[in-house]
């Protein structure tokens, strides 16, 4: 009788569960195909969102009898994606996109974008460039990105209103910069904008020295310290041109960037070299050893003729390695993530002379989970998993230039671009939805645009 009784309860156990209501969420994406860069494709498959967190990820016929959402996106004839990760940028530079294209970094540097910044760039000059930033990331599917900059506590008001995540480095130079004249003041400045930001759920807050040609070993060392005691990321260009090499070797008795920087025990896992174009396979090690990621810009040592990262060795010495688009002015001119990542994958085969070389399997992979690895953030972002933040894109695969599809991951990193993004969402909240920018107000972002490139060519002829 006892187990008759038993046997009893279980099945109405087990069909109370079967008939048991779906769990309320916030946010489903239904019927994509789910890349979820952490295991295989899902054909047909869901994800669910919930308090700004991924709570499911699974085929959409297991997924959507368990959820009933709030909000309820249909991603059938799309891919479903962890959002794009960009390791580097300077972001208020999309106010000087096109101002001085085709010379060498230098000549770039010194005679245009620093003459123009001494005279252009204010709090409201970053904050223009930051919304036309954001409007053009979120538009391509960008929905992490590392920023050195200046002002960069505005920066970082603007990315928070726009619902972007962002590691945002204030950059200390040895010169006068536009916000801070002094060493001293730059310091000083970090400490507040370190002890505003951080903790923030989308904002962190980054020591960012220029480089080892334009800050001294003396502040190097500074910074380190500092970085350790505050407990925050530090951003540095390191080994992005010969002319680098001749200069840290000129000062520093005839060391590499790298070797340098690991002298004077800066590097770190928590340090991101952007570059690392002529990184020997010496230094390669010691970035390995150290865990000291590298943000990979192929478009922007193409741009600058800056040399050919080598990536594919950075890779196999064991280097965790992202992609970053540089600052969209001269050195790239865009922001687009999807053109990059094909960028870095057809770089690496004529590198090699091997079209194996990088797969877009691999291209993909750096544009998203190792990108996060690079920012340390790998636990929370990167690739669709339950417990991760909900960062996610979904990308029409419809348009005529990416079909017929017979291999997603091939037909978004070598055929699609950003302009195919049809969905971008951080942290659970919906940014942009069927091509259209929610968070950002875009034709007022681009006719302030316009306003101050007035203003910067007249800047220019006095």
């Amino acid at each position: 009788m006892l187990r008759r009784s038993l046997l009893t309860l279980c099945v109405a156990l087990v069909a109370a569960l079967a008939n048991a209501a779906p769990k309320q969420i916030d946010l489903l994406i239904t019927g994509g195909t789910v890349l979820t860069m952490a295991g295989p494709t899902i054909e047909r498959g869901s994800v669910a969102i919930d308090d700004g967190k991924i709570v499911a990820v699974g085929l959409s016929s297991d997924i959507d009898r368990n959820y009933t959402a709030k909000t309820t996106i249909d991603a059938r004839g799309k891919a479903v994606m962890p959002g794009l990760i960009n390791t580097h940028t300077h972001v208020p530079m999309t106010l000087f996109r096109g101002i001085a294209d085709d010379r060498d970094l230098m000549d770039w540097l010194q005679n245009f974008i620093f003459p123009a910044e001494a005279k252009n760039v204010t709090r409201d000059f970053v904050r223009a460039g930051t919304r036309l930033a954001a409007a053009e990331m979120i538009r391509s599917g960008t929905t992490t990105f590392t920023d050195m900059y200046y002002f960069e506590s505005d920066i970082a008001d603007e990315t928070k209103k726009a619902g972007l995540r962002a590691v945002l480095g204030e950059t200390l130079i040895d010169f006068p910069a536009p916000d801070n004249k002094t060493w001293d003041a730059a310091i000083d400045y970090m400490r507040g904008y370190v002890k505003q930001w951080k903790g923030d759920r989308l904002v962190t807050p980054a020591f960012a020295p220029h480089a080892p040609f334009t800050v001294s070993r003396e502040h190097l060392i500074q910074v380190r310290a500092l970085a350790t005691e505050l407990g925050v990321p530090i951003l540095i260009h390191v080994s992005e041109t010969k002319n680098e090499l001749q200069q840290v070797a000129e000062k520093q008795n005839g060391m590499t960037p790298g070797k340098y920087l690991d002298s004077i025990n800066f590097l770190g896992p928590d340090v991101v070299a952007a570059h690392g174009v002529w990184l020997t396979a010496e230094e390669q090690a010691i970035f390995a050893k150290k865990k000291t990621g590298v943000a990979h810009c192929p478009e922007s040592n193409m741009m600058l003729a800056s040399g050919i990262a080598p990536v594919v060795d950075m890779l196999h010495a064991g280097i965790n390695v992202g992609l970053g688009t540089d600052g969209p002015a001269g050195s790239n001119n865009n922001l687009d993530m999807l053109e990059e990542a094909a960028s870095a994958a057809r770089l690496a085969k004529v590198s090699k002379g091997d079209p194996k070389a990088m797969s877009a399997h691999a291209a993909l992979e750096m544009a998203t989970i190792c990108g996060a690895r690079v920012l340390g953030m790998d636990k929370r972002i990167g690739s669709l998993e339950a417990g991760k933040q909900a960062d996610v894109i979904v990308i029409d695969l419809q348009q005529p230039k990416i079909q017929p599809v017979y291999n997603v991951e091939s037909a978004i990193v070598y055929a699609a671009s950003g302009s195919a993004v049809d969905t971008t969402i951080v942290d659970g909240k919906i940014l942009m939805r069927g091509g259209k920018v929610l968070t950002v107000d875009v034709p007022a972002a681009v006719a302030k645009a316009k306003q101050i490139r007035d203003a910067v060519l007249q800047s220019l002829k006095k």
